[in-house]
C-alpha cells in the first residue's frame, strides 16, 4: 500500500508546494536524484520564507525552481495536520549529516558554501571523522555582504563545478541561499544544491542550536529570540503578523481535504 498518496494532496503554502513529508523521504529523493547526476534543488520552507516570499518577486521565482520543498516552520506542519496529513517538520540542520551518511555510502562528493573558512575547516574535519569515506570535494566561505548575481558568485559556480561535487550544502541564510541556487541551477551540471541556513555552524560548533526539547515542542524560535531579541524579535514578529492570513489562504484545502477524507 502507497502509505504517502494522502500526503501527496500537498500542502500549498502561499503558492508554494510541500512535497516531501519526512525526513527519511527527504534524503533518498535528494540522495537518488543525485546517484542521477541531476540538477536540483532543495528548499526548507518556514514563516520567515513566507514573509520574504510576499515580498521578493525573485525569491519567489528562486522558491518556484525548487524540486524538494520541506516543512520546516512548526505553524506549516500544523496546517498539514489540519489538513489531515502528516507532514513531519525538516529544517536543513535535520537534513546534513543523514545525507552525507548516504553520500558516503554512495560515493557522492560534497561541496559547502558558507559561513567562514574556519567553521567550514572545523565542519569538514567533523563529518570526514563521523562519515568515513566522505568526500569533501572543497568548501568556499564567502564575503560577508555575498550577492547572488555578483562576479564572486560567478566564481563560487566555478568552484562548484570545478570540485566534482554531486552534493553542494549552501548555508548562507534566506534569500541568499535560495537565490544562489537557482543560479546554479542553470550553470551546473549534476549538482544538487540544499540551502540549509545555519547547519554548517551548529556541527562546527560555532553556533548552538535549541535543544531537542523544544524543537519537538515547536519551540526553537522561543528559544532562539530569547538568546538574541534585538535581531530575531522584529523577524519573529513579521512571523506572527503573517499567520492569520496563511491560515485564512488555507482554509479552502483544509476543508476541500476532509470532506475528500469523509467521501
Amino acid at each position: 500500500m502507497d502509505t504517502q498518496k494522502p500526503h501527496h494532496r500537498n500542502l500549498t503554502v502561499d503558492g508554494i508546494t510541500i512535497n516531501v513529508v519526512s525526513l527519511p523521504e527527504a534524503v533518498s529523493s535528494i540522495v537518488s536524484a543525485a546517484e542521477h547526476g541531476d540538477n536540483f534543488c532543495v528548499c526548507t520552507l518556514n514563516l520567515d520564507h513566507v514573509v520574504q516570499l510576499q515580498q521578493r518577486p525573485d525569491f519567489r521565482a528562486a522558491y518556484r525552481r525548487a524540486r524538494f520543498v520541506t516543512a520546516d516552520g512548526f505553524p506549516i506542519v500544523v496546517l498539514s495536520r489540519l489538513m489531515g496529513t502528516r507532514i513531519r517538520r525538516t529544517t536543513g540542520a535535520d537534513l546534513v549529516e543523514p545525507v552525507c551518511r548516504e553520500a558516503q555510502k554512495k560515493r557522492l562528493p560534497i561541496f559547502m558554501m558558507g559561513s567562514n573558512d574556519r567553521t567550514l575547516s572545523i565542519t569538514a574535519e567533523r563529518l570526514s571523522k563521523r562519515f568515513r569515506g566522505l568526500q569533501v570535494a572543497g568548501y568556499y566561505a564567502p564575503a560577508a555582504n555575498f550577492d547572488p548575481y555578483s562576479s564572486e558568485a560567478d566564481f563560487a559556480i566555478d568552484s562548484i563545478r570545478a570540485s566534482g561535487a554531486k552534493l553542494c550544502f549552501l548555508a548562507l541564510g534566506a534569500p541568499r541561499q535560495e537565490l544562489f541556487a537557482a543560479r546554479c541551477l542553470d550553470r551546473l551540471n549534476g549538482t544538487g544544491l540544499l540551502c540549509i541556513g545555519a547547519a554548517l555552524d551548529f556541527i562546527a560548533g560555532t553556533q548552538t542550536r535549541a535543544p531537542s526539547i523544544t524543537q519537538k515542542a515547536g519551540l526553537e524560535w522561543a528559544w532562539r529570540m530569547l538568546r538574541d531579541p534585538r535581531r530575531l524579535g522584529p523577524r519573529y514578529a513579521r512571523c506572527v503578523a503573517v499567520v492569520p492570513r496563511l491560515v485564512a489562504r488555507t482554509i479552502p484545502q483544509i476543508v476541500n481535504a476532509r470532506m475528500r477524507k469523509a467521501a
